[in-house]
Parts: structure tokens; C-alpha cells; sequence
């Protein structure tokens, strides 16, 4: 379980005294017990809900990067780029242009939309089954592209 692999990385990350490690994954544990111990969550975090947090915290910590460099503070930026990429060792790999139009294509014909007014279906499935392997901004534009034709 993810959880528990947290858990051990947080013990090696202090035993090598690496801080930026050691502060990314402090943090995703807080994130962890907190979904774990929200009301409903039975003290149970299933590996999906785990990457689903792991996306959102990477895909935030890259937003912010990216506000930091527009505001002239490369320290902070590179800071905050650091730990995204700790987080994001924990993510499948992301899906390629490629791959990603191949299972689109495939969800698109499952749910048989046929125009760009059938997206929202289209996007239901796909969100849910593309979670962590693929950005929501990126699947929105390739299935926008895809019924288009």
C-alpha cells in the first residue's frame, strides 16, 4: 500500500537527512491521514484515493512553482519543484499523446458519443478511469478534438 511505502520512505529520508524528501512526504502522509480519518473513510485508504491525492498535490505544487516564477522568486520555485518531483515518483507514469488519444478512442466508442455535445459523458468515464495517469486538462482537449472529427 502506498501508505505504508510513505512510511518507510519518511524513515530512510531522515536516516540520509534529506530535507526536501523528508518535508514532500511529511506532507503527503498528513494528506493521507486526513483522508483516512475523514468522516465515511471507515480509518481505510485504498491505493486509488491515494494517487488521486498524490495528482492533486502534484498538479498544486507545480501551480505554484509556476506563480513563484512569474513573481521573480526562482528560489521559491525551484523549492516547490523539488518536492513535486518526490511526489510524483509515487505516480504512474503518465500516459503518452498517443496512448492517451488509444484510450479515449476506445472509451468514446463504449459510451457511443458522437458529437462534441456528448463530452460530458465521455468525461465522466474518462476522468475516472484516467485518474493519475493522465491530466484533466489534457484529456478534456483531446476528447474535445476527437469528437470534433
Amino acid at each position: 500500500m502506498l501508505f505504508d511505502q510513505i512510511s518507510k520512505d519518511i524513515a530512510t529520508a531522515m536516516k540520509a537527512k534529506d530535507k526536501v524528501r523528508l518535508l514532500a512526504l511529511r506532507n503527503i502522509k498528513k494528506l493521507f491521514i486526513e483522508a483516512k480519518t475523514a468522516p465515511g473513510a471507515n480509518d481505510e485508504l485504498t491505493d486509488d484515493a491515494a494517487l488521486k491525492i498524490l495528482a492533486k498535490l502534484s498538479k498544486q505544487g507545480r501551480d505554484t512553482a509556476q506563480l513563484y516564477t512569474e513573481q521573480n522568486r526562482p528560489d521559491l520555485a525551484e523549492e516547490e519543484m523539488a518536492q513535486v518531483l518526490v511526489v510524483e515518483e509515487y505516480l504512474p507514469k503518465p500516459l503518452s499523446a498517443e496512448e492517451l488519444k488509444a484510450v479515449l478512442t476506445d472509451i468514446i466508442a463504449e459510451v457511443g458519443a458522437t458529437s462534441p455535445k456528448e463530452m460530458g459523458k465521455v468525461m465522466g468515464v474518462a476522468s475516472k478511469r484516467l485518474a493519475g495517469k493522465a491530466d484533466g486538462k489534457a484529456i478534456s482537449e483531446m476528447v474535445k478534438t476527437l469528437l470534433a472529427n
